[in-house]
């Protein structure tokens, strides 16, 4: 465990005089925290050893950071890791995800466990993958869990690296993990309090802004506390508060929903988020739907545009024989909310230029305009 500034100078000082790529991994407490930080970060690297970093003992990782950023990174789906790892200012400049490469080789499973299994004929223990890792001190037989979980990540990775070799998917592979170098997180979310559990069974105006004043006033507190929301107040008792609106400080207190101790610390707080609702003016409350900027659900296209509803049912054909004359899931093919796009509304110059041209501005690899763009224009012309 590396919890000192001495103990990291010694980790740091191992891994100068290793060989080879870093294996990594990181730990996080969802379901128990607000934030997504690392509780703990696995580094693991041949003739170096393998080193359990506390992150929350230092400000930064810069040092370490030093060593090990110009070396090739080892991560399993490392868009879960990836935004924490920076945080920490960790940042790769090279970088091999063994989960993307077992979908590339369409693998039927692709979880950490079972590849190992798979390659090394290991069985992995994941008796503790939902922990609570910010808790202090971590048991011995969680650290053993967190250590194992790069035990055999450089393994793993020549034999994963063989596979693509052979089934001639390597650059393929190379041009998916150079796009992951500038990754920072998914996009925030618009309107995230429209997400509340059960929000469907609302339709009238007002109810939904006291959702949101509510949704908004408990991210707050969950934020200042660093807990995840749903400890602060369920989202089956944030809607039964919105629809029954108790008027008065007095009816708040005495609601149903509210029987749960930490909620009822904020009894204030909730009474105040009502208030805050009833005072909108009419034409600010939220809509009862929002309209996306993208194309509407597939399911309404053969009413609202029958020629694309007829593009998208082409696309997805030709985009399906693809995918199974070079052994792929056909989401990693290309991404399948981009072939909405298009076939929605395709670019007016319908060429194989103009399609590649337009796949490359949405981020789509060069592998892959290889392989979709002349049967998506095809799918798209009249």
């Amino acid at each position: 465990m590396v919890d000192s500034d001495d103990a990291l100078a010694r980790a740091v000082a191992q891994l100068a005089i290793g060989e080879g790529p870093v294996g990594l991994d990181a730990e996080r407490a969802s379901g128990y925290r607000y934030s997504q930080r690392a509780y703990l970060i696995q580094v693991r690297r041949h003739g170096s050893g393998t080193f359990l970093i506390d992150p929350t003992s230092f400000d930064n990782l810069d040092e370490l950071n030093e060593v090990i950023g110009p070396e090739e990174w080892i991560l399993h789906a490392a868009t879960q890791d990836l935004p924490c790892l920076r945080d920490e200012h960790l940042v790769p400049t090279a970088l091999f995800d063994t989960e993307l490469a077992g979908r590339l080789l369409n693998l039927p499973r692709v979880g950490l466990a079972s590849l190992v299994e798979h390659y090394l004929r290991f069985s992995m223990a994941k008796e503790h993958s939902a922990a609570d890792w910010s808790s202090r001190p971590l048991p011995e037989s969680w650290l053993e869990y967190a250590a194992l979980d790069v035990e055999v990540l450089a393994e793993l990775r020549d034999a994963v690296k063989t596979d693509l070799k052979t089934a001639g998917k390597l650059d393929w592979a190379l041009e998916e993990f150079e796009s992951l170098l500038t990754f920072t997180g998914p996009p925030p979310r618009i309107d995230p309090w429209r997400r509340t559990s059960g929000i469907h069974k609302i339709r009238d105006r007002r109810a939904l802004a006291r959702v949101r004043e509510l949704w908004l006033t408990r991210d707050e507190i969950a934020q200042e506390l660093d807990i995840t929301p749903g400890k602060v107040m369920r989202d089956q008792a944030l809607l039964a508060l919105a629809l029954d609106n108790p008027q008065t400080l007095s009816a708040v207190k005495s609601h149903a929903s509210l029987r749960n101790s930490r909620t009822r610390k904020f009894l204030d707080d909730w009474h105040e988020a009502l208030e805050d609702a009833s005072l909108i003016d009419d034409a600010d409350l939220p809509p009862s739907g929002v309209k996306s900027d993208g194309p509407p659900n597939p399911r309404a296209w053969a009413d609202k545009s029958p020629e694309a509803a007829t593009r998208l049912i082409t696309v997805k054909e030709r985009l399906i024989v693809i995918a199974e004359e070079h052994n792929l899931p056909t989401e990693n093919l290309v991404n399948p909310g981009i072939v909405r796009a298009l076939a929605w509304e395709p670019p007016s110059d319908l060429t194989p230029e103009s399609i590649a041209g337009a796949l490359r501005e949405r981020g789509v690899r060069e592998w892959q305009i290889a392989l979709t763009a002349e049967a998506l224009t095809e799918s798209f012309t009249p």
